[in-house]
């Protein structure tokens, strides 16, 4: 299966959620009293889930493994705490941010349940924020793509569109699009061989290095999640012409699309 999880977690409804989540909530704040607000994510997790257990929570599980694979690429995932079939993300950071709630939502999608909830035990109250998955299996797994402005200029461009678009049809949309990244730069030969720090010069002068993926010779690939790629694509033509590639190839790939664009010097 490309997306495993040993532990089927049911998908709770609203209600079913909000039950639950009301007694976890007073055991996350009794563990930050106990605790204080210092200690390491693993240490509120083993805390939270030593709490539930003793007023009743029957199946407790953390750190549990979700597995995404595609042909030889395998990447893992895991939750931090499911609790009677709702699930937690722990975090310890000044202030929660979007990327947080990203997260939590991806794993949402890959377990295929309509809720997740972020705690933050840094705060000086414990801070809970509920994130909501509307997105169906059906409406992820309708996928499109969009190739007008694509020029293959190598054989391995072939095979970077081909893969990509394998990618999304195998795993579906919505998911992080650095997942997708990352199986394609796997399938270049890796971070080693795959990834590189250019040059980049403006006026002829050298201003600084940024970091690009590569498929072929003098040939970069970019891979971007943005939700208005029409209006970012003068901001990518812009770092490609700051590069000393002679081709670039950009894939975004944005709830259940995939975007394909070439620009050549």
């Amino acid at each position: 299966m490309p997306i495993h999880c040993p532990l089927q977690v049911r998908n709770l409804d609203k209600e079913e959620f909000d039950e639950r989540d009301r007694i976890v909530m007073r055991c996350a704040y009794d563990s930050q009293n106990a605790l204080g607000r210092l200690c390491d994510e693993r240490v509120y997790e083993k805390d939270l889930a030593r709490r539930l257990r003793a007023i009743g929570f029957r199946d407790i599980y953390t750190q549990v493994p979700i597995q995404v694979t595609h042909r030889n690429f395998s990447k893992t995932y895991r939750l931090d705490l499911v609790a009677d079939n709702a699930l937690y993300e722990l975090k310890t950071v000044l202030s929660l941010v979007m990327e947080h709630d990203a997260q939590v939502l991806n794993y949402a999608l890959l377990v295929a349940v309509s809720h997740g909830k972020l705690l933050n035990f840094r705060n000086p109250r414990v801070e809970g924020r509920l994130r909501f998955n509307a997105i169906s299996e059906e409406i992820r797994r309708s996928v499109e793509f969009e190739e007008v402005r694509w020029r293959s200029v190598s054989s391995r461009c072939e095979e970077l569109k081909q893969w990509s678009q394998e990618l999304m049809v195998e795993w579906g949309g919505f998911l992080d699009f650095r997942l997708y990244e990352e199986a394609l730069v796997f399938y270049f030969g890796g971070p080693d061989r795959a990834t590189c720090l250019a040059q980049l010069h403006i006026d002829g002068e050298a201003i600084g290095t940024h970091r690009f993926n590569f498929h072929a010779s003098r040939t970069c690939f970019v891979v971007t999640g943005f939700a208005d790629p029409l209006q970012q694509a003068s901001h990518v033509a812009r770092l490609f012409s700051l590069s000393e590639f002679k081709a670039m190839q950009w894939v975004n790939f944005h709830h259940n699309k995939v975007r394909f664009e070439t620009f050549i010097k």
